[in-house]
């Protein structure tokens, strides 16, 4: 059984079980460096307009030699964009966001739309050219290298919650979502229809699956109240998975979403998901005995390990158990794929990205 079939069955795509569960992961510049030398195989960045999907999208050649059963690509930035460093550091990306690098993370010193007041100020801005030379070109080369064997993910993860408040600012757009400001759902409209131009054209370069990202939690509830997501984002992303399948009628919708989310399942579900990522642990109603009995029939599930205590700090006993826990419970008679809840950083030693593929592979087996 090659890894595309076992993402496949794994996500109830080809009947039957896998024979293991199957494995992902991403790796930060540090250790995608660390290993691409180690192991020497070149590293291929792939530079996302929004920086931080940079790592979701690159080293694929990497991780699947280390044992990826997927390959993640994406829109890259164009070839007519240059980015140039300011003295202080900061920079613009395509979007027209003023950057900068955090301690892990980049983050947004100055949102391009935080005067937006009306429709007329969404109409103005210019989202960067789906079409512009060199966005596809890595996905071409991966699609045709690896579609045979490997289920090939389009991400467009900072789709439309996320890609809103990185252009207008989070304090902002959650003010202005509760006072039903005049932008905000032309704000929603602009974001989704450019997100679903690079879709369709990653489904026009061959990918499988179309991989969402916007967070609508935090570690202990909700960043907006349910019934706000329904009437402002909920019909967005319906449209946009609607236009995918008219496209592709057999493509796998993904969501990421982090935080403590489990009160929108059932909504993310009726909008067409069929894959839930990361199962963030630790949060409210995440529980993975709570997720595989409420939702186990609606979704199929990937991720789950908890990248922010456990990986970096956590035993080789205590990884070992909660591979094995996350194996047994969300993975019974199928529907998951074993990962990390978000980009390994460089506090994870590269012994231990070894270490959690070992565990993963030795204890893959599913449970009845």
């Amino acid at each position: 059984m090659n890894s595309r079939e076992r993402v496949l069955k794994a996500f109830k795509r080809l009947s039957g079980l896998p024979d293991r569960v199957p494995i992902q992961f991403d790796l930060c510049r540090q250790l995608s460096d660390h290993f691409g030398k180690e192991m020497g195989i070149p590293v291929r960045y792939t530079e996302n307009p929004y920086e931080d999907v940079t790592y979701r999208i690159s080293a694929n050649e990497l991780r699947v030699a280390m044992g990826s059963d997927v390959v993640i690509t994406g829109a890259s930035v164009s070839d007519k964009y240059r980015i140039v460093k300011n003295p202080n550091g900061t920079w613009l990306n395509e979007y027209g966001m003023l950057m900068r690098q955090g301690d892990i993370y980049v983050e947004v010193v100055a949102y391009p739309l935080a005067q937006a007041e009306t429709k007329e100020d969404i109409a103005a801005y210019q989202f960067p050219d789906p079409d512009a030379p060199g966005r596809f070109r890595d996905a071409e080369m991966l699609v045709r290298k690896y579609k045979n064997d490997y289920l090939i993910f389009g991400d467009i993860e900072v789709t439309v919650f996320s890609l809103a408040h990185q252009l207008v600012g989070m304090e902002k757009l959650l003010v202005d979502m509760m006072m039903e400001c005049e932008y905000v759902i032309p704000l929603f409209e602009a974001c989704a229809e450019y997100q679903t131009q690079i879709g369709l054209r990653l489904i026009e370069k061959g990918v499988d699956a179309i991989w969402f990202g916007d967070d609508f939690g935090t570690q202990m509830s909700l960043l907006i109240p349910p019934e706000t997501f329904r009437d402002q984002l909920k019909p967005h992303y319906k449209r946009m998975i609607d236009r995918f399948r008219e496209a592709k009628p057999d493509i796998i919708p993904i969501l990421h979403c982090d935080g403590a989310v489990a009160e929108l399942l059932d909504d993310i579900r009726e909008i067409g998901f069929e894959v839930f990522n990361p199962v963030q642990p630790g949060v409210p109603g995440h529980m993975p005995k709570e997720m595989k009995e409420r939702f186990g029939n609606q979704f199929s599930f990937w991720g789950a390990i908890d990248q922010q205590d456990l990986l970096p700090k956590g035993t080789d006993e205590e990884l070992e158990r909660d591979i094995l826990e996350k194996i047994s419970i969300l993975g019974k008679d199928g529907g998951y794929m074993i990962a990390p809840a978000h980009i390994l950083q460089n506090d994870v030693s590269p012994e231990r990205v070894l270490r959690f593929i070992e565990l993963c592979k030795t204890h893959g087996k599913y449970y009845y």
